[in-house]
């Protein structure tokens, strides 16, 4: 049997993960206890037809938590093939759909902050994490963007076409995003701002965008970036992480940094690339 073992922080987005699993053909079970997997699979085993299976294993699972590491080993000692597949997101995202749903924590005792419940969850499940096939980060994305994702990093195995690359544009002034991987200051380049004709648009213009690229040091930039990216990818996947946010910022989000990350975004395309663009602050 071919079972997935899904995990990870709360209101990361393991509901959906377990809804896209099922429309893959994968028999769910959510908050499973862990000494319960390996009976569950030697019953499936006799002629029940599952063959292939995942669980959602979690904190809700109080102290049947604990038993989680004890049954990953006994499932390695009998050969049956398993891959751990954990979802995460930054506080700020998880605080922000907690807040939404009007729910609390799991680890929030007597309804307290969610933050303190985050703190408590990443430190239980730092170990499961280094064990984790597969990291993804739901922080900027939808529903459907994560269903993309986990079908991807299912059926494609460990290969550089599976890895998406998520590139943002934003403004400082509006804060940087939590998510980012890599973050890219722009503020070095020119700025448009100060050209009168250029003022009133955008990094989308294609004339804002030859202002920002004509210069040596944007080039030169674009240049490292791209160099910088091939390099890391390997090391994220050797780490079981299949996607990078790469933040492009600049004063006000509306220019230097917009330009820049569709010359980037163009430039991964051109190789290949999965990747996704926004622009937080237009």
């Amino acid at each position: 049997m071919k079972a997935i073992i899904i995990t990870g922080l709360s209101g990361a987005g393991k509901t959906q993960a377990i809804d896209c699993l099922e429309d893959m053909g994968y028999y769910c079970i959510d908050n499973m206890p862990p000494a319960l997997i390996k009976s569950f699979i030697d019953l499936s085993a006799n002629g029940k037809g599952i063959d292939k299976a995942a669980f959602v294993i979690d904190v809700r699972g109080g102290k049947l938590f604990d038993d989680l590491k004890e049954s990953l080993e006994e499932l390695s000692r009998d050969g049956i093939d398993y891959k751990i597949l954990y979802l995460e997101a930054s506080d700020r995202t998880l605080i922000r759909r907690y807040s939404e749903t009007r729910r609390h924590h799991p680890l929030s005792e007597g309804g307290g902050s969610v933050a303190a419940g985050l703190k408590k969850e990443r430190a239980m499940l730092e170990v499961l994490r280094k064990e984790a096939d597969f990291i993804i980060d739901t922080s900027n994305m939808k529903t459907a963007q994560l269903w993309e994702e986990i079908k991807h990093v299912m059926t494609s195995g460990e290969n550089q076409k599976s890895f998406m690359i998520n590139v943002m544009s934003f403004g400082y002034k509006r804060g940087t995003p939590m998510a980012g991987d890599l973050v890219f200051d722009m503020r070095f380049i020119p700025n448009p701002y100060y050209v009168k004709s250029l003022r009133p648009l955008t990094g989308n213009n294609i004339k804002v965008s030859k202002y920002v690229l004509r210069h040596d040091i944007t080039q030169e930039f674009l240049k490292k970036a791209m160099e910088m990216i091939d390099m890391l990818i390997p090391f994220y996947m050797k780490e079981g992480k299949y996607s990078l946010n790469i933040c492009i910022g600049c004063t006000g989000g509306h220019h230097r940094s917009v330009a820049v990350a569709n010359e980037l975004y163009k430039r991964l395309q051109e190789q290949g690339r999965r990747t996704t663009l926004e622009h937080r602050d237009l």
